[in-house]
């Protein structure tokens, strides 16, 4: 065309190369801001497709990465909460121990202890209501049921309180008695006060006041004891000091009935006086008030005649509201035996024999008598006073503070969750590793509620019981402590895991690196020698410009 500009050979070529060096130069200046020498798939397809799988891979572990964290969040929750749930249980553990002390203490061994601080006394005579040492004296028995014989045996001894004697004295004189000693111990607590304990499981200690030379009561005041032997009664000045007598358990035993047997059982129709309770009297004329007395306040009198039967003397206790609650009554027809079980809280059963026509004479022999023997006249009383070793009071409290750790224990369990998951509820947790989930791990949840651990609510009555207790919280002690091993096993590899994953990360993102990532040093060096050709190829566009400026000068 006539309007073309027509440009030299010389002159297209340095054009063309000056185009050539500013594209060369954009892509340098857009890899030096991008810091990149493969942006996109035009740049190099082969590095470009290969750094995005190594960066997709990155982007998928760290994904993974968080979930691995909240793992380890969860375990150590997990752990948190083994480690309360182990001083519960060890608490529990404690508590059922206690009672099994104290349990096995009113089961089994009776024991007898004062209320005064004898160390001090050098010269017990001194003490107000002990005169001297002939008259003051008393005596320890000692009761057991002998099964080859089916009876009861008991040894007794004499304690005869000298001038100048000490508490020591009394505790010499029993220890070292062979008829005694193998049977019962005596001893001096930490406070002073004086200890009279059986060695045999489920025998019976007693003290009374000696018949001939009593220590009378104002002596077993003197010698703390006084709350043991009970005081003398008001209703009859000249009746004896009631005998106290620790029991090894909460049951009052009777002497065997000597009434006969039908098919090899006793039968409660029988009277009290086929049975041998009421030996004398007139059947229809009241002849014997049974008084019944509990921890001292609440009380009742049965009135009975020989011709009285077993079950009425039974139905009188168990009827009688003012202690019903407290003790029940009931006849064993395999042994024959009268039986008064005290109620759970019940420290003390005083029982008193009251003639009412001076005839009377009981042979119930509770306790660790083997008859009570005749009241020699009309108002006389003869009484005897029972301590149940081992408060139930003290059990009932333990057995409340046993399920109420218990009951803690459900409360923590529940509590021992994390967003949601709570392996100590039964919960499960997988932790993935790779980011196709083919490797991950599986940490298995445990019901640990009271009642995942076996632990059932506390029945502190019994030493059987208390046993089965102990038997389950250290069962479950086992289990938490084996638990606490392996979620922490567990953490262990899941942090080794979370380390291992951190560093493929940053290893597949360095490789990505190595595809895309432009080398600054060297796009700046590309740089400048694109400029300082695009500066020479200016000045040879000049030169090859200046043929056709000397054509100007022609004009």
């Amino acid at each position: 065309m006539s309007g073309d500009i027509v440009l030299s050979a010389a002159l297209r070529n340095n054009l063309l190369s000056l185009q050539g060096t500013q594209r060369s130069i954009d892509i340098t200046q857009f890899r030096l801001s991008t810091g990149l020498k493969v942006n996109s798939a035009l740049d190099n397809p082969q590095n470009f497709f290969a750094a995005q799988s190594l960066n997709n891979r990155a982007s998928d572990l760290q994904r993974l990465l968080d979930g691995i964290s909240q793992s380890i969040r969860t375990i150590e929750e997990a752990d948190k909460g083994v480690s309360a749930l182990t001083d519960l249980v060890e608490q529990a553990d404690a508590i059922a121990t206690e009672a099994q002390s104290e349990i096995r203490a009113a089961e089994g061994f009776a024991n007898i202890r004062g209320t005064e601080d004898l160390s001090g006394v050098t010269d017990l005579t001194s003490l107000s209501g002990i005169v001297d040492g002939t008259t003051d004296k008393f005596d320890v028995v000692y009761t057991e049921y002998n099964a080859s014989t089916d009876a009861f045996t008991s040894v007794s001894v004499t304690v005869d309180i000298a001038a100048n004697d000490t508490a020591d004295n009394i505790v010499a004189s029993i220890n070292s008695d062979a008829t005694i000693n193998t049977k019962v111990r005596a001893s001096l607590t930490s406070g002073g006060q004086l200890k009279i304990e059986s060695l045999v499981d489920g025998g019976n200690v007693r003290l009374q006041d000696n018949a001939t030379n009593g220590l009378g009561i104002a002596g077993f005041t003197a010698l703390g004891l006084d709350s043991v032997v009970g005081l003398e009664n008001d209703d009859d000045p000249t009746a004896t000091i009631a005998a106290g007598t620790a029991i090894a358990g909460n049951v009052l035993k009777s002497a065997r009935t000597d009434a006969a047997t039908v098919n090899g059982k006793y039968e409660a129709s029988a009277t009290l006086n086929d049975a041998g309770y009421l030996a004398t009297g007139t059947a229809g004329t009241d002849e014997l008030t049974v008084r019944i007395k509990v921890d001292g306040t609440s009380s009742s009198d049965i009135t009975l005649d020989k011709g009285d039967t077993i079950q009425q003397f039974v139905d009188a206790i168990n009827n009688d509201a003012s202690i019903s609650s407290d003790v029940t009554a009931s006849f064993n027809v395999d042994t024959g035996q009268l039986e008064i079980t005290a109620a759970t809280g019940v420290g003390q059963i005083e029982i008193e024999y009251v003639d009412e026509t001076g005839t009377a004479n009981p042979q119930f022999g509770f306790g660790t008598r083997s008859a009570d023997g005749a009241l020699g006249a009309a108002t006389n009383i003869d009484s005897e006073l029972f301590t149940f070793v081992g408060t139930s009071a003290d059990l009932a409290q333990f057995e409340s503070d046993y399920n109420n750790v218990r009951d803690q224990i459900d409360a923590l369990v529940a509590d021992a969750q994390y967003r949601g998951t709570n392996l100590l509820g039964g919960d499960d947790l997988v932790t993935d590793f790779n980011e196709d989930r083919t490797s991950s791990l599986t940490t298995n949840g445990v019901d640990f509620s009271a009642l995942g651990l076996g632990i059932s609510e506390g029945n502190f009555t019994t030493s059987s019981t208390i046993q089965a207790s102990l038997d389950e919280v250290r069962a479950a002690l086992a289990d938490v402590r084996n638990f606490g091993q392996s979620i922490a096993n567990d953490l262990a590899i899941i942090q080794t895991r979370q380390d291992f994953t951190e560093q493929t990360i940053t290893t597949l993102k360095a490789g990505a690196d190595d595809l895309t990532v432009a080398d600054q040093n060297e796009e700046g060096a590309n740089l400048l020698a694109l400029q300082t050709r695009q500066q020479l190829g200016v000045t040879s566009l000049a030169l090859a410009s200046q043929s056709q400026q000397s054509v100007l000068r022609l004009f």
